[in-house]
């Protein structure tokens, strides 16, 4: 169901000294990280997970609190596309048109939506298509 969680930070350097420190008990490290050039808000972001994967995201550029981000697992590019127009025709407002990111994975396939209490839903799907 959920596929990864994003926070924002305003400090990215100091959060990712604390999250390193704190998730490491259970396990979890720093997996990735992705450059203002390759961010949808600018910003750096910085993936925490066990093995390689990106589950937990911490981000800067976005107002803490503001910046929360869930994201969906979609078993088809169809169900991204679904979603993304289901969210809006709900009320949802565009912030990020279905379609390939490859700067997050070479199959990585998701949109977002600001719901109406302002939280950054993705919708994304792995598979090759």
């Amino acid at each position: 169901m959920l596929d990864h969680l994003g926070l924002a930070v305003s400090d990215i350097e100091r959060s990712r000294a604390f999250y390193e420190r704190a998730l490491a008990p259970l396990g979890i490290h720093k997996t990735m990280e992705v450059g203002p050039d390759e961010t949808e808000s600018g910003g750096t972001a910085m993936a925490f997970g066990r093995g390689e994967d990106a589950v937990f995201w911490i981000a800067d550029k976005e107002r803490p609190g503001e910046g929360a981000h869930v994201a969906f697992t979609a078993k088809s590019r169809a169900d991204v596309d679904a979603l993304y127009n289901a969210a809006l025709e709900a009320g949802g407002c565009d912030h990020g048109e279905p379609g390939l990111r490859p700067n997050y994975g070479p199959n990585h396939y998701a949109a977002f939506v600001y719901v109406p209490d302002g939280i950054n839903v993705e919708a994304v799907c792995y598979a090759a298509e």
